[in-house]
This record gives structure tokens, C-alpha cells and sequence, in this order.
């Protein structure tokens, strides 16, 4: 949480957000700035919207809310997808790396359509690999049901 705070508060810098609440010039205690607040109505204000937006992007980045289109079980302290399978390929020098390109290229699809909370390949369930000889190594296929 202590990273997407300080995140959003270099993304509100950055666009100038800061620099626009801040009051201009000193005040004496208890008196307002050039634009009417309180340099402690701004600075409140300031905290109370990078705390409430960032959490919301910390949560918005994990999930993408796609997951509930589909029909989701508890198996085994997590919760998979109970019908709905994705699939990778990938290719290597020898049957381990091409799982591991596979495995790679399920969960970046997965993370694309739902989130990095279901791409994590070792929590899928019902995980499947074929194996195709190539011509210079091998081609792994994984099929398997994500979870979270």
C-alpha cells in the first residue's frame, strides 16, 4: 500500500496536482493563502485524495473484474474458474524451457484479461502440457483454469 501511495504521489506531482492545492506565499497561522483555503484545508485535502486514489489504482491493478463473467469454485483455499481454461505456447532448446515460455505466455494473457491476481501459473488448476518436436528444440502447449 506504502508503494501505490508514494506511486500516485508522484503521478499527481508530476501533472501538477500538488502545486495547485498548495497556498502561495507564507500566511500567518490561521490565515488563508492566495486561493482562498487553508494551508491545512489543502494539505487535508491534498492526503485524502492521493490516499483514496491510490488505493483504488492498487486495487484496480490486480483485477480487472472480467473474472466474474465466468462461473468461479473454491478448490483447495483458492478460487479457480471452474469451466473456462486458457491456453500458452511457447518454444525452447529443451522441453523445461518451452513449459517455461508456455507458462510465461499463459500468464501474461491471463494478466491481460483479469488481472495478476489469477495470472500466477502456479496456483492454475487442471494445467495440461503437450510437447512438438521442432526443428531446433521444442514446442510446449499448457492449457489450464486460472486461479486465485
Amino acid at each position: 500500500m506504502r508503494k501505490c501511495a508514494t506511486d500516485a504521489l508522484h503521478a499527481f506531482t508530476r501533472l501538477g496536482f500538488l502545486a495547485s492545492v498548495r497556498t502561495a506565499g507564507k500566511s500567518a497561522p490561521g490565515e488563508e493563502g492566495t486561493m482562498g483555503i487553508s494551508k491545512r484545508t489543502g494539505r487535508l485535502a491534498c492526503g485524502a485524495a492521493l490516499v483514496s486514489l491510490g488505493a483504488m489504482g492498487c486495487a484496480l491493478a490486480d483485477e480487472t473484474g472480467l473474472a466474474s463473467s465466468h462461473t468461479l469454485r473454491k478448490e483447495g483455499g483458492k478460487l479457480c474458474m471452474a469451466d473456462h481454461f486458457h491456453s500458452g505456447m511457447g518454444d525452447g532448446a529443451t522441453k523445461p524451457a518451452a513449459r517455461v515460455a508456455a507458462a510465461k505466455a499463459w500468464a501474461d494473457f491471463v494478466d491481460f484479461e483479469y488481472g495478476s491476481d489469477w495470472a500466477r501459473f502456479g496456483r492454475a488448476a487442471s494445467v495440461s502440457v503437450k510437447y512438438t518436436k521442432a526443428e531446433t528444440g521444442w514446442t510446449a502447449t499448457i492449457e489450464a483454469r486460472p486461479c486465485r
